[in-house]
């Protein structure tokens, strides 16, 4: 089932109003993206910020008449309809996942894909929620540093993570 999408831009002022007025006419989803490429970093605790220039999508059934949501969008800034094509969203994301290098051995590769160097230390790990995968600029200093050492035989490593939900630290023999 295609899904329609009303698409606008706001202010951080009036996001709330825009999305609650989108949940009221029927929207099963909305998704606030940053509009003007606005760098938001860690918010403070119990905060949920959004960038100045914000882009509102209100996500609706394909079968919503277009018309009657025209008439209840009357009062709403400029927007723009959309269809939006039904995929398996689960996953979409894949496509946008790829091998990336750190330093001149090491690669993080998602299971789905080969290697692009079978020679090289090839990490495969698929990107989720609890786990680094070299997109964070933290964890690519870290790959590249292990990259440059020689030897970790018989040594342990310790990837100590920390954050709000998970304080665990995971250890690893080399052998």
């Amino acid at each position: 089932m295609p899904w329609l999408q009303i698409i606008l831009e706001t202010d951080a002022d009036t996001v709330d109003q825009i999305s609650d007025e989108l949940f009221a006419v029927g929207a099963v989803s909305v998704t606030l993206q940053d509009a003007k490429e606005q760098p938001l970093y860690e918010p403070a605790l119990n905060t949920t910020p959004v960038w100045k220039r914000t882009r509102v999508v209100g996500l609706f059934k394909g079968d919503t008449d277009t018309q009657q949501l025209q008439t209840q969008l009357q009062a709403m800034p400029p927007y723009q309809i959309e269809t939006l094509a039904d995929q398996e969203w689960t996953r979409v994301w894949m496509d946008d996942f790829h091998p990336m290098r750190f330093g001149e051995r090491v690669w993080i590769c998602p299971s789905w894909q080969t290697p692009p160097a079978p020679q090289a230390v090839n990490i495969l790990l698929d990107p989720g929620l609890a786990f680094g995968t070299g997109t964070h600029t933290t964890t690519a200093l870290c790959l590249e540093w292990l990259d440059q050492q020689n030897d970790f035989s018989g040594k342990t490593l310790i990837d100590y993570g920390d954050n709000a939900r998970n304080r665990a630290g995971r250890y690893s023999r080399i052998a």
